[in-house]
């Protein structure tokens, strides 16, 4: 069945089987021998698909995602981000289904009590794997704000900063989809605080996600207000120096022309006065921008 490969572990209350890597050809099989319906096992293929559930009457189906992006990465899509578990699940058997490799999945080599406790830690690993992504965009962030206020504004990367708030949007979109999920999973009562504890958690990174998704969008306008002020002083200096000498240059325009009947250009001390004139308009410039408090 090319690169696909089934583990099953037959536990004392329940089954469990994983299916790693099944192709577009083996969908048939995979329905017809553990009596699953097709399309949902075609779901749980498709590339990007976000979490979601459905309740049948055999057995519940839905999809969860797990961060698996690493730190370095530039991420703008779901599926770059995160990859996908597809479970189905009854009494007595459990069947997970997913084309990417996770290390919790293939560490699971013993039963557990019953089949929910199995699903409650797989899904603990799953919530898990959003922590510490949590913390590197925070980190970032916290990076990013201290260049923009310490004025070192040559060393922020509007592409980075925009990778991190595109990441921080997608992990706080998966986490709330999967909060949805989960509220519509239901286990026996022995289970309920474990299955709380994953829930709580969920809650606490959604609110992580939101916090540095705030902190990007605000970081990006301060960003932005910033550059803009920069580029408004720059044109304040030019304007400035555009004010002391356009009448300076009108001056030297004048006495540049040749006409060859220009009085002042006989005057004995007509060059002198001239350059007292001139200095006495830079003169006047000047304490007319201080008066508007331009300087």
């Amino acid at each position: 069945m090319g690169n696909m490969k089934i583990r099953e572990i037959k536990c004392e209350n329940y089954t469990w089987v994983d299916i790693y890597n099944p192709q577009e050809e083996d969908l048939n099989e995979i329905s017809q021998k553990y009596n699953l319906d097709y399309l949902l096992i075609k779901d749980s293929l498709e590339h990007g698909h976000l979490p979601k559930m459905e309740k049948l009457l055999k057995y519940d189906f839905f999809i969860l995602r797990a961060y698996t992006a690493s730190e370095k990465e530039k991420i703008s899509t779901v599926g770059e981000l995160s990859n996908k578990i597809a479970f189905f699940l009854s009494e007595n058997h459990f069947i997970t289904i997913h084309r990417a490799s996770f290390n919790f999945l293939e560490n699971i080599t013993q039963c557990n009590e019953t089949v929910y406790d199995l699903l409650i830690g797989i899904l603990n690993k799953m919530v898990q794997s959003f922590d510490t992504p949590s913390q590197w965009h925070s980190k970032a962030i916290d990076e990013v704000e201290k260049i923009i206020f310490l004025k070192d504004h040559s060393r922020v990367s509007l592409e980075d900063l925009y990778f991190q708030k595109s990441e921080t949007r997608i992990s706080k979109k998966l986490l709330l989809l999967t909060e949805n999920v989960l509220n519509q999973i239901n286990v026996p009562e022995e289970n309920k605080t474990a299955f709380q504890d994953i829930k709580d958690r969920i809650v606490n990174l959604i609110l992580v996600y939101d916090e540095v998704l705030e902190d990007a969008n605000n970081l990006m306008n301060t960003y932005m207000s910033v550059t803009a002020q920069k580029s408004n002083n720059v044109m304040k200096l030019l304007t400035i120096f555009s004010a002391f000498f356009l009448p300076l240059t009108f001056i030297v325009g004048v006495y540049g022309m040749n006409f060859r009947y220009m009085p002042e250009i006989e005057w004995r001390y007509g060059y002198w006065v001239v350059l007292a004139f001139m200095a006495i308009i830079c003169i006047g410039i000047f304490l007319w921008f201080k008066k508007k408090k331009i300087m």
